[in-house]
């Protein structure tokens, strides 16, 4: 059964094409006929996924392999380790702080279990005062990128008073005193046009204890309504540095404050040329990140009174990996690089000279990184397609790891292997793709392979654990990753491969990516299934209307589907710089319009079975985008195939999403791609 969606006559011409648009009305969540239509689609989805007579049995895997402690790396501040920590099958990890790492003596902090009746309540922002006294902390409802902000008294174990609103992408910045700090936020959406929402954002100074209404306005640029201001306190708490951004795009701007003369914000970088990330400072030297003349990045020391580029100080020069980050933890620069998509850690001096690598295992991603320019320590994380996170302390002084929160290893990873290949696009270019699966694999072409991509915005797919797709290999699939064009595993230039019109690149990428799976014998088209998510839905959303004949399954995840109005919607406009605007240029529209999947659905093509997914409260990647190409795709395709649509309720882009409703979730994923690729449990 294919459910009816009535169509509307809307007609909008981009310079001089007439593009029908007969869904749009699918783009008011708040209209019952709408709401009614989710219900239809939801139900037609359940009743489909009830057919696989062994959904039950899939879900208790899930969960039994969800079910681990989940530990992030601890932060130490005052006399305390800060940490967050999920037992299992909590909906969300709690918040912790202990004297002791070996102790099992741990003190609640915050648990958002207990903020809402749904579970749906996340953390989404932590910044301490300089004495460990106090918390500023963001929380976030049902998904959204919202946030309020709130101070918790550490002493007492009770939050103060204040209350900060309108909060989204925003920062905290404490004063040394820790009597109040700076952040940033965009105006009360009631007081503008839905479309200005994410538009004039600000810095305001907030004394604890007092309400927003009295917060002062540090700065502001209403002539430039775009920009957005980061707030940052430097090492030495006497500068104020803010983080000048626009959008999604590898840029920004550098501004700063000299907080003991009180004067102006000082523009120290505002050609838009690169991006730069500040990461410390040594009195008025100014250490930053940046790709600035170094697609790879570099560190670079900047004399704030000599701040012109010929008086920049090349610290550690651009090297064949990209540098993903640095921090200065003992007075020394730790700095992670990417190589061929997955993290190494070294350490140099501030000079620049190398003093060790950290001995970590191959093909892992660090899970984060803690640690102060005083202290001769630090803790990091880090992951695998095989195993969780692990947490260890560094002692720089004898350069040893020690495990931390050591627990039993409820994942044997002797069975299974990761294995790195290097594939030829449409044009020659070589991609990088992670393999994961059991040993022994038989190259016979008979294997289900999942294969998942992203491709954009400059961010990189490095290996990350999924107790998902580690029940998938443990069911004898393989799981591929593409480190697709348009990610930043080899720099700038492999991002802007992927960006505007050459966007085409990263969807010829994935192809290529499948097709040198089926030719190396690890699958066959029925047996290949894609998956993607946000861009990435984009991504499988493409290859399913260029490439439908390639692939045996499509998961297409919170997506963006509709290339000609995306940027009309919440923060649409940030993604600009990487897709381009139909709307104001023809260029742009010229391009767009070809691989736009909402544009380019058609009657008469055997599309694979798929699986649409999206959430009714997602302000990132609105729903209307999954639900017009559901509605597309049903109406077009006259086959057997199931074309299906599944909305999450009371739930967003994935910030927040409780374990119960993660578990749901992932088990009608895999009960669709066991059930339509025919794989035995």
């Amino acid at each position: 059964m294919v459910l009816f969606t009535r169509k509307e006559e809307v007609v909008e011409n981009f310079h001089g094409t007439d593009i029908r648009d007969p869904y749009r009305w699918l783009e008011q969540p708040e209209n019952p006929e709408v709401q009614q239509w989710v219900d239809e689609q939801n139900s037609q989805t359940q009743k489909f996924i009830a057919t696989f007579p062994h959904r039950e049995k899939m879900k208790q895997k899930l969960t039994k392999t969800w079910n681990y402690p989940k530990y992030t790396v601890p932060r130490k501040e005052g006399d305390y380790y800060y940490f967050h920590k999920n037992d299992g099958l909590q909906n969300q990890a709690v918040f912790y702080r202990t004297k002791d790492l070996q102790s099992e003596e741990l003190e609640v902090i915050l648990d958002p279990n207990t903020m809402n009746d749904e579970g749906t309540a996340a953390i989404t922002n932590l910044a301490f005062s300089k004495d460990g006294k106090r918390l500023a902390y963001g929380i976030s409802f049902n998904g959204s990128d919202w946030q309020e902000i709130k101070v918790r008294n550490l002493e007492s174990g009770k939050d103060e008073e204040d209350l900060i609103q309108f909060c989204k992408f925003s920062s905290i910045a404490w004063n040394e005193e820790g009597t109040g700090f700076y952040y940033n936020r965009f105006p009360d959406p009631s007081t503008v046009q839905p479309e200005e929402q994410s538009f004039y954002n600000k810095v305001y100074w907030h004394e604890v204890g007092t309400s927003q209404e009295k917060d002062v306005l540090v700065y502001e640029d209403p002539d430039n309504k775009e920009f957005s201001f980061n707030p940052i306190m430097s090492d030495d708490y006497r500068y104020l540095i803010l983080n000048v951004w626009k959008g999604t795009e590898n840029k920004s701007r550098i501004y700063f404050k000299d907080l003991v003369e009180d004067g102006e914000f000082v523009h120290l970088f505002d050609n838009w040329d690169g991006e730069y990330s500040y990461i410390g400072n040594e009195g008025r030297t100014f250490y930053f990140v940046t790709n600035v003349d170094a697609p790879r990045e570099r560190i670079i020391a900047v004399d704030i009174d000599n701040p012109t580029k010929d008086n920049w100080v090349d610290i550690i020069p651009e090297k064949e990996d990209v540098l993903s980050f640095g921090k200065i933890v003992n007075r020394q620069l730790v700095v992670c690089y990417l190589h061929n998509a997955h993290n190494v850690l070294k350490i140099y001096n501030l000079e620049g000279d190398h003093v060790r690598d950290v001995d970590l295992p191959g093909y892992i991603s660090l899970t984060g990184l803690t640690g102060k320019k005083e202290e001769a320590w630090m803790l990091i994380g880090y992951t695998s397609y095989l195993a969780p996170s692990v947490v260890a302390s560094y002692d720089f002084e004898h350069g040893e790891l020690t495990g931390v929160f050591q627990q039993g290893n409820q994942f044997n990873t002797e069975g299974f292997e990761t294995t790195q290949v290097f594939y030829p696009s449409i044009d020659g270019t070589n991609i990088p793709m992670f393999l994961t699966y059991k040993k022994g694999l038989v190259l016979n072409g008979e294997n289900p392979v999942l294969l998942y991509g992203y491709g954009g915005f400059n961010v990189s797919l490095t290996p990350s654990f999924s107790p998902a797709v580690r029940m998938w290999i443990e069911e004898g699939g393989v799981y591929a990753v593409a480190n697709l064009r348009g990610g930043g595993e080899f720099g700038e230039e492999w991002y802007k491969a992927g960006t505007l019109e050459r966007k085409q690149n990263v969807f010829d990428d994935f192809a290529a990516a499948g097709e040198w799976l089926i030719a190396e014998g690890y699958t066959k088209s029925k047996k290949l299934a894609i998956m993607g998510g946000s861009n990435g839905g984009l991504l499988v959303g493409a290859s399913i209307t260029q490439r439908p004949d390639l692939f045996g399954a499509a998961i297409c995840q919170v997506p963006v589907i509709d290339m000609l109005r995306y940027h009309k919607f919440t923060v649409g406009r940030f993604w600009v710089t990487d897709y381009g605007n139909a709307e104001k240029n023809a260029e742009d529209f010229a391009y767009m319009v070809k691989y736009s999947p909402l544009h380019n659905v058609r009657e008469g093509v055997e599309y694979p079975p798929t699986l649409i997914t999206t959430a009714d409260t997602d302000d990132r990647v609105v729903p209307a985008h999954a639900m017009k190409f559901a509605a597309t795709l049903q109406t077009a395709y006259k086959g057997d195939n199931p074309i299906l649509l599944r909305v999450e309720k009371n739930a967003g882009h994935g910030l927040g999403k409780p374990t119960v409703k993660i578990i749901e979730e992932q088990t009608d994923v895999y009960s669709f791609l066991f059930k339509t690729l025919d794989i035995e449990i």
